[in-house]
């Protein structure tokens, strides 16, 4: 498509957001969070599903937080149930930025679950940020299921999710550290040593953990590493 003097502004944007150009389509996502228009919502939502670009991933998400909540949030929503793992992702991402906690109720069991570690990860994270009041026992014991799970950035998101949720995830952690399974185990051990020692580092715990587990010690959640 060429561009013509009667074309918008905003046309240009929407025309720009499919260009081959990352560069472009940065430029495009500004331009449609800095005068945000109710048109722009569903395709910012459908490019986030397949955007390659990190960056401007980051730039479509800020966009739409540019957006009344009330068209974001259904689209968003909605998008979670996309069978596109990016899509899930991505929504997933931008609620968690929104910070509106009538999105929890998207937030399921199925997402937290997810077999794509992205989109689980952005679950995680989601979760801790809209989950409501009185809840966060609950979803700890829902996150604690997947203790042991994927490599070390896998683990990391998990352990700060649970983390987050303060002394809530003590319960789930503990029951996690009696498992017969040395890496959920480890994992567990490694996540609540970042809750009484945040300084420690993901590193430096995980080490520890492992240390534990050949010891056959499962530690004290008030320090006592069982050692």
């Amino acid at each position: 498509m060429t561009t013509t003097e009667e074309e918008t502004p905003a046309a240009r944007a929407l025309r720009a957001l499919g260009d081959a150009h990352a560069s472009v389509r940065l430029r495009a996502a500004l331009a449609m969070g800095s005068t945000p228009d109710p048109g722009f919502v569903e395709p910012l939502v459908a490019r986030c599903a397949s955007e390659p670009e990190f960056l401007v991933r980051d730039m479509l998400t800020w966009a739409l937080t540019r957006h009344p909540v009330s068209l974001t949030l259904p689209a968003l929503m909605a998008e979670v149930r996309s069978e596109r793992g990016q899509a899930r992702s991505q929504a997933l991402h931008t609620l968690s930025k929104l910070g509106d906690r009538r999105a929890w109720p998207a937030l399921s069991r199925e997402l937290l679950c997810d077999a794509d570690d992205e989109v689980a990860r952005s679950a995680w994270r989601a979760a801790v940020v809209l989950v409501p009041a009185g809840g966060e026992a609950d979803l700890a014991a829902v996150l604690a299921t997947q203790l042991g799970r994927g490599g070390r950035d896998t683990r990391l998101s998990l352990s700060r999710a649970l983390v987050a949720l303060g002394e809530a995830m003590v319960p789930a952690v503990r029951t996690a550290t009696a498992t017969a399974d040395p890496e959920v185990r480890a994992h567990a051990l490694a996540t609540r040593r970042l809750l009484r020692d945040p300084e420690a580092g993901f590193e430096s715990a995980v080490a520890e953990a492992l240390r534990l587990v050949a010891l056959g010690g499962a530690g004290d959640l008030d320090g006592d590493d069982g050692s």
